[in-house]
């Protein structure tokens, strides 16, 4: 595309500015730029227009371009804001098609974008910032820098006497971070410690706010697949079960479907004193594949401070969660889609969980630890006790998973030493059965956890999981699900760790050895 023996053009080949020229004559024939006259820029990381005379939505020139986000000044903010408004009140959407009728946005919508646009208003005539870029760029530079609270406010007191006092600008920090628009729903409080809760209901909202992301809430819809292609969950048989099962969700392809994740890490150092962080993230499936699992469209959720692992009591901190999925399901929430013009009630669903092993049993109910650790085989398992390791064994259990017929079933000596297999695989529990099996057992929100009879021996049940709360969930196909990252990497870890003898992480040990000729040939 570039000849840089081109002078005349500053390198660019005469065919690159001709498509240029038609790019721009084609353009200057849609909507927006009959509409205001602007020709907005098609580069992938700014998106704003060029020629306008609103000074408050230039980019501003200490932006660098290929540069961090950190980089980009707040009238990228305020671009996108002012686009939100434009979306309510002003042009179409290029997306929008079809015969629908247009509605006003409902009382709570159009509450929200009066109020942006107030916001979004420059302080004065001629400014580059307005009141809510300078509240974004404020908890910015906190967040980027990892300033303290006092030095905020301390700048914000010098803004105060460099400017105009009767300019529109935070009294201090704590004001800048409240200025946002509505509160948000308050959930059950937590008596166990403290928790940092981020509302659900309001984001999932926002997404119906903007044209960048409305549109792009119906693609699992519009876009079907053939049969025997995968590409999104959407093609998935527990995503197609769920809408068989609830028709009246299905009919509505706004209607958002979740996921949920969890994991804990430590924040600190390796030699600092243990300590056990837990982000919660949901996950809107909606969205085709190349927008729902990046950043903007990841929700922290809520996080689970330490310094202990919550194990088990992870439920307590999953209330006000539960009760915002609950209202979704049930009651349902009023939303204006600007990409249609449109009031709708919506409907949400948590379609699944997704975790590592130790998670999935925090989540489930079912820990996974000891000789009962597979959820699936449960009291059925095969696993053992290795005679001199005294560690629980799952070595040659898969064979039972094969047709009655096949030749490893008979194999004695390839396998287990001196072992055939002709047992059938364990009975698979339908949802019915699994939710009476559960439904015994005591939340951790209602009683303390204790261990129930036959515990370890008979079954591996801790808990009542707080997810069987959602009227949905036991007729859920697919309700947990294990990152295959965790699997991978520690699989490969003890391998790579045994083959190239690694100090104190090899399994090859005298143990092991003695292990060996008691159950391989």
């Amino acid at each position: 595309m570039y000849n840089m023996t081109n002078v005349g053009r500053m390198g660019l080949m005469p065919e690159f500015v001709a498509g240029v020229g038609g790019f721009v004559d084609y353009v200057m024939t849609l909507e927006p730029f009959q509409l205001d006259g602007l020709v907005k820029c098609p580069c992938r990381k700014l998106w704003t227009s060029h020629g306008e005379v609103d000074n408050s939505f230039v980019i501003s020139q200490n932006y660098v371009a290929g540069g961090s986000s950190g980089a980009v000044e707040p009238d990228v903010q305020n671009c996108r804001m002012h686009d939100m408004i434009r979306y309510a009140y002003g042009m179409h959407s290029d997306f929008e098609s079809g015969d629908h009728v247009e509605e006003s946005p409902n009382d709570e919508s159009k509450c929200f974008f009066e109020q942006l646009e107030a916001f979004s208003r420059p302080l004065y005539e001629g400014s580059p910032h307005s009141q809510l870029s300078i509240a974004v760029r404020l908890l910015s530079i906190k967040s980027d820098w990892n300033v303290p609270q006092g030095a905020m406010d301390a700048v914000i007191d010098l803004m105060h006497e460099l400017v105009d006092p009767n300019l529109e600008i935070p009294d201090n920090f704590y004001k800048a971070k409240r200025a946002h628009f509505r509160k948000a729903p308050s959930g059950k409080k937590v008596d166990v410690k403290a928790m940092h809760y981020l509302p659900l209901i309001p984001r999932l909202k926002r997404l119906y706010t903007s044209n960048r992301s409305a549109p792009h809430m119906r693609w699992h819809h519009e876009n079907r697949r053939p049969p025997g292609v995968m590409c999104h969950p959407s093609d998935g048989e527990a995503w197609k079960h769920f809408d068989r099962k609830y028709p009246q969700f299905a009919a509505e392809p706004r209607n958002i479907r979740l996921g949920l994740c969890s994991d804990g890490f430590t924040p600190y150092s390796v030699s600092a004193a243990p300590y056990s962080c837990w982000p919660v993230y949901l996950t809107p499936y909606n969205l085709p594949p190349e927008m729902c699992m990046t950043s903007p469209y990841i929700f922290l959720n809520c996080i689970i401070p330490g310094p202990r692992n919550p194990k088990i009591m992870i439920d307590v901190y999953f209330q006000p969660l539960i009760d915002e999925l609950n209202q979704l399901w049930i009651e349902r929430v009023e939303t204006f889609d600007v990409s249609l013009k449109q009031n709708f009630n919506l409907w949400a669903v948590l379609m699944w969980t997704i975790s590592d092993f130790s998670a999935y049993g925090m989540l489930s109910g079912w820990m996974t630890t000891g000789k009962l650790a597979c959820p699936y085989c449960m009291e059925n398992t095969k696993s053992f006790t290795l005679k001199h390791g005294q560690k629980n064994c799952w070595f040659d259990c898969h064979r039972r998973f094969l047709p009655m017929d096949h030749e490893f079933r008979n194999m004695k000596n390839e396998f287990r030493n001196n072992t055939v297999d002709r047992d059938c695989p364990p009975p698979i529990y339908t949802r019915e059965q699994a939710w009476e099996r559960a439904q015994h057992f005591p939340k951790v929100t209602e009683e303390q956890p204790y261990k129930f009879d036959g515990y370890g021996v008979a079954h591996n049940w801790t808990k009542q999981s707080i997810f069987w709360e959602l009227s949905y969930w036991k007729d859920h196909l697919l309700r947990h699900n294990l990152d295959p990252m965790h699997t991978e990497k520690n699989y490969f870890d003890n391998l790579f760790n045994t083959v190239m003898d690694v100090n104190d992480k090899a399994k090859d040990n005298i143990k092991a050895r003695m292990d060996l000729p008691e159950y391989c040939r």
